[in-house]
């Protein structure tokens, strides 16, 4: 009964619009003819509407003589009321054209700052230069955050740690992770030849955001059976670039992304050992609610985000 009568509701509310946008076109217009062929719809067609409207709403909207076509002064008083009411839809719709165009708002993305820093800001810079009206704001943060709580309209974490309930996009190569020390290190304390071994070494944690805890190490066998170690040491911090930076001065040993290591691996600064322990996992994967209904902002930055290879 109430699907029924929403239907009917529907109906009628788009017969009167119809009708009332047919009426401000002759009544701008001062002409059927004018006016009909601006609607593209036969004179007949629109004089059939305007009284049709006229003997619903029991008025008489126009005076019509053999030369011109004028409202009437209840026609006049119900033009008055639309006028501004389709100035705003007008303006509304020439708004949303402009914006799919000429794209503006902002996104907040929450993410690591590694993340930010090797994916996120290389990607997003080009977008600043190319849509001004587009502004992005990226925070570091190591916890799980609540985007609803945060106010952010996206987060990024490796694949396989986005809840359900929520679209994942992947926007970035897989993922290792690498057990890296300084070459002064290793000369000093010996290379661990499994994970077990790392208990008899000095280790710089990182420190999680979301309830405090120190980041659990994570190694795997060759039958894939996943092997976590809590490692200890003097240094900790709560961000991985400060983790590998005390790997550098020679601190201990450092649990860090590959692609990180890299550049510090390749001129000898570091060197790596329980590479065999060191799987590849899903990379970053840019997350938000499904509910959400992305902005043009949104769209151009999930656009720049998406990883194509």
């Amino acid at each position: 009964m109430i699907l029924d009568w929403q239907v009917r509701a529907s109906l009628m509310l788009r017969e009167n619009i119809n009708d009332l946008i047919a009426l401000a076109t002759v009544a701008e217009e001062r002409s059927f003819t004018r006016a009909a062929a601006r609607l593209n719809v036969s004179q007949s067609a629109l004089s059939h509407t305007i009284k049709g409207l006229e003997k619903r709403l029991g008025l008489r909207l126009l005076t019509r003589t053999t030369r011109s076509v004028a409202p009437t002064l209840e026609g006049e008083d119900l033009l008055a009321t639309l006028a501004p009411c389709f100035e705003k839809i007008e303006a509304r719709l020439e708004a949303l054209n402009e914006s799919r165009d000429h794209p503006t708002g902002t996104v907040r993305i929450v993410a690591t700052e590694y993340a930010i820093e090797s994916l996120l800001w290389p990607k997003l810079s080009p977008v600043l230069k190319a849509f001004p009206a587009i502004n992005i704001e990226l925070m570091i943060d190591y916890g799980y955050t609540d985007l609803a709580s945060s106010q952010c309209d996206a987060g990024v974490r490796y694949g396989d740690q986005v809840s359900d309930g929520m679209i994942s996009m992947r926007i970035g190569p897989e993922e290792r992770m690498i057990c890296v020390g300084a070459p002064e290190y290793f000369d000093a304390q010996g290379i661990p030849q499994a994970p077990q071994d790392l208990s008899d070494h000095r280790c710089i944690n990182l420190r999680l955001s979301n309830h405090g805890a120190l980041y659990a190490w994570e190694f795997e066998d060759d039958a894939g059976n996943e092997i976590r170690v809590k490692v200890q040491g003097q240094a900790r911090f709560n961000t991985i670039n400060l983790v590998l930076r005390a790997a550098l001065d020679g601190h201990g040993l450092a649990l860090v992304p590959e692609r990180l290591a890299a550049d510090h691996l390749a001129s000898g600064a570091l060197r790596t050992c329980l590479e065999d322990y060191s799987p590849y996992f899903p990379g970053f994967h840019l997350y938000y609610p499904s509910r959400l209904r992305p902005s043009s902002a949104f769209q151009v930055v999930l656009d720049a985000l998406r990883e194509r290879g």
